[in-house]
């Protein structure tokens, strides 16, 4: 009785419908009791608290009426609705997670449409661990990253068998991967300021930040209910020391024009070093690795007491490791003379090179696909026609080349040597050719354990006495962007 507002009690036949999510907004109404003289107690006038504060209630009361009087207590957390949203050229996709602060995200849904640049565009959905769509061609026209959001958010809200789902209104956060974030060192809410900052970076990734804007602008129209939060590829790296990020160029004109290494996959990055952490069992600030996120795009980083100290990707992802696409490093002057038509420079033909064109070139039309004419990494490595070997031998020869380099960086003292990114994943053949080759270093391949199939979030693929180990890391981008948010206490203040 001397402490009245520990409860919440909802009396018999009141039907409250909650949202999927399990959140309300409660009207409460206290009393208070004083002894009376006689012996006893007796209240006193009511007390009323409008409805100002959201609360959770147990997932077996929403959608019902009750028949009896229940109590709810009012300490329970705040769960919201997260969408972590990975825009691509030519993809999107989207995880969907409940969350509290402070808390693991829990996903309970994916689903992702591809083919918007090579026609039919194709859907996926999978809820929990069922399978519910795959691949299924799309009828209508999807050619765009707008078109795709409204198609992903339709195929949520319409799955019955989704109750944290049921409007556009219990979405409460979309969370964005941005390729190129500047010098933001964390993520960011996006306001109109941030997004005006976010176009102008687009100058420094015009391939690559374009289509993430496009869904943060679908997201605003489609969910205005929603909070935009923005993750950066960039913001792993602002740790990178000046000596390390700095061009030897005009620094007027470099600080100006923003021309500093900025490093990119932060977020696969930031994945990897707390996961590793956890499995070493080491305090993530004592973590000392090189990690390699090997996809169609791929580069390294050497990761010193848990921070980012040095990274394979420059101003912009071109630039370290080859790709599907991408050349990797190349002698800056050779786009100019690629692009000549007899391979002279000349006023004329480098005047006419524009600055998207060259990256078009090294972005696009490049990598293992001008070498092969193939992009599945995995057609390269099982293949022996010449082609495919010169670019499998290309791809490791530039990997160790970064392992070594980072070896020294790390000053010998290196925990793992860690492998993630599908190829990384996936490709048992790089992983023991990568290993075999720095052998000098202290690695060492286990043949039968490099054999297994990858299941956990990190797993062992070196021999137990090799003196570094060797470890793969099954990366997860939208559950590290949604982690992120349960940790930013801004997103969290009701």
């Amino acid at each position: 009785l001397s402490s009245p507002a520990c409860f919440v009690g909802i009396g018999p036949g009141f039907d409250y419908r909650l949202r999927s999510r399990r959140r309300c907004q409660v009207a409460i109404f206290t009393t208070e009791y004083k002894a009376k003289s006689t012996g006893g107690i007796e209240p006193l006038e009511p007390t009323y608290s409008p409805p100002t504060t959201t609360f959770i209630v147990p997932a077996w009361i929403v959608g019902r009426t009750l028949s009896t009087t229940i109590s709810i207590p009012l300490d329970l957390p705040i769960m919201k609705v997260i969408l972590a949203i990975n825009s691509g050229s030519s993809s999107v996709k989207i995880s969907v997670y409940s969350a509290e602060p402070k808390q693991a995200p829990h996903q309970i849904a994916e689903t992702a449409v591809s083919g918007l640049t090579a026609p039919p565009a194709r859907v996926s959905y999978t809820r929990g661990g069922v399978e519910v769509k795959r691949n299924e061609d799309l009828e209508d026209d999807v050619s765009t990253q707008d078109d795709a959001f409204k198609v992903l958010l339709k195929t949520l809200i319409e799955d019955p068998e989704l109750p944290q789902i049921k409007q556009r209104s219990d979405i409460a956060l979309t969370c964005h991967r941005i390729v190129h974030g500047g010098d933001y060192p964390c993520s960011q809410i996006i306001t109109q300021d941030t997004y005006h900052h976010l176009e102008e970076l687009s100058d420094l990734a015009p391939l690559h930040n374009g289509p993430a804007l496009d869904i943060v602008n679908s997201c605003v129209k489609q969910l205005p209910d929603a909070v935009n939060v923005a993750c950066f590829d960039t913001q792993f790296h602002t740790t990178i020391p000046a000596h390390v990020h700095t061009y030897p160029i005009n620094q007027e004109v470099a600080k100006k024009n923003h021309l500093r290494k900025y490093g990119f996959h932060g977020v696969s990055y930031s994945f990897i070093t707390r996961s590793v952490s956890e499995f070493l069992g080491k305090d993530t600030k004592d973590l000392n690795i090189i990690a390699l996120h090997l996809g169609s795009g791929a580069s390294a980083c050497a990761i010193r007491n848990g921070q980012s100290w040095d990274t394979s990707m420059g101003l912009t992802p071109v630039a370290g490791l080859p790709g599907a696409t991408r050349s990797g490093s190349v002698d800056p002057s050779l786009v100019f003379h690629y692009a000549s038509d007899v391979g002279k420079l000349s006023p004329n033909s480098t005047s006419k090179l524009h600055l998207t064109e060259a990256e078009e070139i090294l972005n696009k039309r490049s990598g293992w696909k001008s070498l092969t004419g193939t992009t599945d990494f995995g057609v390269i490595a099982s293949s022996d026609e010449p082609a495919h070997k010169l670019a499998f031998d290309i791809f490791v020869d530039r990997i160790c080349a970064f392992i070594g380099s980072y070896f020294v960086t790390l000053g010998g003292n290196v925990d793992a040597l860690v492998f993630a990114g599908g190829i990384g994943e996936k490709s048992g053949k790089l992983r023991k050719r990568v290993v075999e080759q720095c052998a000098c270093l202290g690695f060492a391949i286990d043949d039968a354990l490099n054999d297994k199939k990858i299941v956990g979030t990190v797993q062992e693929v070196g021999k137990e006495d090799a003196k570094c180990r060797t470890l793969v890391c099954q990366t997860d981008e939208q559950y590290e962007m949604a982690r992120l948010c349960t940790e930013k206490e801004a997103l969290w203040q009701e």
